[in-house]
């Protein structure tokens, strides 16, 4: 049964860089060899989400790229996707857009910011998913 998981940023390190945390389920995931697919916002976000993963730490090499920057995207475990970009479905999708995620994932994680004004959002995704008969699963990071 497919799942989605909503992680609520709470830590200082997080609130400061929620990419961070993003970086962290993306580690935890690549070490689980779970293939990720990553859905950006936007360009910055990708380009940014990229520089942090290549700057995890001398023992956390995670193979990563920016989707259809190159012809190795099948190759790669995880994909970081730019919405113009049509970056091929994964097991594992990290959605950080605002629209909700439509099938074709074994399980989705949904990064919840620390603002309360931008958690509305995630109420609706939240919605959403639990209407498709996923199960739901809330973590305070």
């Amino acid at each position: 049964m497919p799942r989605a998981d909503f992680y609520l940023i709470a830590k200082p390190r997080f609130r400061e860089e929620p990419l961070r945390l993003v970086c962290e389920l993306v580690r935890k995931a690549y070490e689980a060899n779970l293939w990720t697919l990553v859905l950006a916002r936007d360009t910055v976000q990708a380009e940014a989400l990229d520089d942090l993963l290549w700057d995890m730490g001398d023992d956390a090499y995670i193979p990563h790229q920016i989707a259809g920057r190159d012809d190795e995207d099948e190759l790669t475990p995880v994909l970081i996707a730019e919405p113009h970009t049509d970056a091929p479905m994964r097991p594992l999708v990290v959605n950080l857009r605002d629209a909700p995620v439509d099938g074709g994932f074994e399980r989705v994680l949904e990064v919840v910011p620390a603002d309360a004004s931008a958690r509305e959002p995630l109420r609706e995704r939240w919605k959403h998913y639990k209407a498709l008969g996923l199960e739901l699963n809330k973590y305070d990071m």
